[in-house]
């Protein structure tokens, strides 16, 4: 709950409780606590926006007037303690009390959360492009000629100078709320809320000159998923010298929103041909391809002077969650570029098998316990653990996160508590050990860094097992 949001409810269940018990109220104290609650809500209002969970607390900010407005009508009358008074001070009493408990609880089980603020130096800019693969047809639109067109967003360290609000979660709110009461056959209003969550990300802020490059990550969100569903993640990487560089997989994202107007809305696929998921993966890693061909070219000329020679494309990383994470496996398979990867809960989709003698390169698997009794997802994380030949360089770690559930990879619980309360998920406490590992993981393969984590915690913890070939 914000600050005035709460200060506003706070203090009108004090108003409103005076209003009830307190013996011989003047006109004039009335009109100060209207006045007083009115002047939060303005500040309320103006400074975080108003939202429709915070109606029962608009409510009671006019109690007071609407009672000075009936007074001043209503002659003096002389008050008499009987028993129908009393029953309507318990009535009164009883209403006030269920009234506070919605206005109280509405706006915490639909919070406008906020991300915590990331541990690293370095402060975070963003800048969204538009990237058209002229090479390649739209295979999910009825219209011939269509090219295959990606949202992308990267976040980048930026100046200790750089000054201005965070962007907000979604710059289209709207859009995002008709896509997700869609998805989930809710109605659109209970996702206003989004449009009001902020990020820690400063748009199109000057990249920080502390170090002369940065390594470049690649992230692919999971199936009806979008580029920014894992800012939790992204932001804490970015914090700690890291380029990031998220993926809208158009019309397999929730939805695409284009610079022009355009919407790209998700394009539902309910075949569980593993060929056909396998087909979809491939269009995935063939995004993936193309938006870094197109970030080595930021990287060697960009038009805005931003990357230009900043990006380190010598260690490139990638991570992904659920088919993202499935994505991911198949280019570090895929792409000689990619050198070090994480998956999250992601199934083993895609064209290529992977051999007896795991990854040969650094792979990190990250599990919910409450998806790996699965035997093709157990068999698929069994093969990665085997030994290779230069299990010394690069090793393949497994994650297995205990009270844990696919979509707390994302930040998907972070809407409501409901849904930690329903699905017994810590999600704070999960983002900050994941966070953790990715950082110790990446730090170490993609900037030499020795461990501090991995391969000092393998085995069984209350929170997770770590496991490694």
């Amino acid at each position: 709950m914000r600050f005035f949001e709460m200060l506003l409810i706070v203090f009108n269940i004090f108003l409103f409780g005076w209003f009830i018990f307190a013996k011989n109220k003047s006109q004039r104290q009335l009109l100060i606590g209207f006045g007083i609650s009115a002047i939060i809500t303005l500040l309320h209002g103006v400074i975080e926006g108003m939202r429709w969970q915070m109606i029962p607390a608009y409510t009671m900010t006019v109690v007071p007037l609407v009672i000075l407005a009936s007074r001043l009508k209503s002659k003096p009358e002389k008050r008499v303690a009987n028993k129908a008074s009393s029953v309507k001070r318990i009535t009164l009493t009883a209403l006030a009390v269920i009234y506070s408990s919605v206005a109280v609880a509405l706006p915490l089980i639909l919070p406008v959360f906020t991300f915590e603020k990331p541990t690293g130096s370095y402060k975070i800019g963003t800048v969204t492009y538009d990237w058209r693969d002229n090479q390649r047809e739209e295979t999910l639109t009825p219209e011939s000629g269509d090219k295959r067109e990606l949202m992308v967003q990267i976040w980048y360290p930026a100046d200790a100078t750089a000054e201005g609000e965070g962007v907000k979660y979604h710059s289209n709110a709207d859009v995002f709320a008709k896509a997700y009461g869609s998805m989930m056959n809710l109605p659109k209003f209970l996702f206003t809320t989004f449009g009001y969550v902020k990020t820690h990300a400063i748009e199109n802020a000057r990249i920080s000159n502390q170090e002369s490059t940065y390594s470049v990550l690649i992230f692919s969100h999971g199936f009806s998923g979008h580029k920014n569903q894992n800012t939790f993640q992204i932001q804490q990487l970015v914090s700690h010298g890291y380029i990031v560089v998220g993926i809208d997989h158009t019309y397999n994202s929730m939805v695409s929103v284009f610079p022009d107007g355009r919407v790209a809305n998700l394009i539902s696929d309910d075949s569980d041909s593993v060929a056909q998921l396998n087909q979809t993966n491939e269009i995935w890693v063939e995004d993936a391809k193309f938006v870094l061909d197109q970030v080595e070219k930021l990287a060697k000329a960009d038009p805005d002077h931003r990357f230009t020679g900043r990006m380190d494309m010598q260690n490139i990383g990638m991570f992904g969650h659920s088919f993202g994470g499935a994505a991911t496996t198949q280019m570090v398979m895929a792409d000689s570029r990619i050198k070090a990867a994480i998956n999250m809960d992601g199934v083993p989709y895609g064209k290529r098998s992977i051999s007896v003698g795991g990854l040969k390169k650094p792979f990190m698997m990250m599990t919910a316990d409450e998806g790996t009794d699965n035997s093709d997802f157990g068999g698929f994380i069994e093969t990665i653990m085997t030994k290779n030949n230069d299990a010394a360089h690069n090793k393949n770690y497994w994650m297995k996160f205990k009270n844990m559930m696919h979509y707390g990879f994302s930040d998907s619980y972070l809407f409501s508590p409901l849904y930690e309360k329903m699905e017994g998920v810590d999600i704070r406490e999960a983002h900050r050990l994941i966070n953790d590992y990715s950082l110790d993981f990446f730090n170490h393969y993609l900037k030499q860094q020795p461990f501090k984590l991995l391969e000092q915690n393998i085995g069984d913890h209350p929170k997770f097992t770590l496991q490694t070939n």
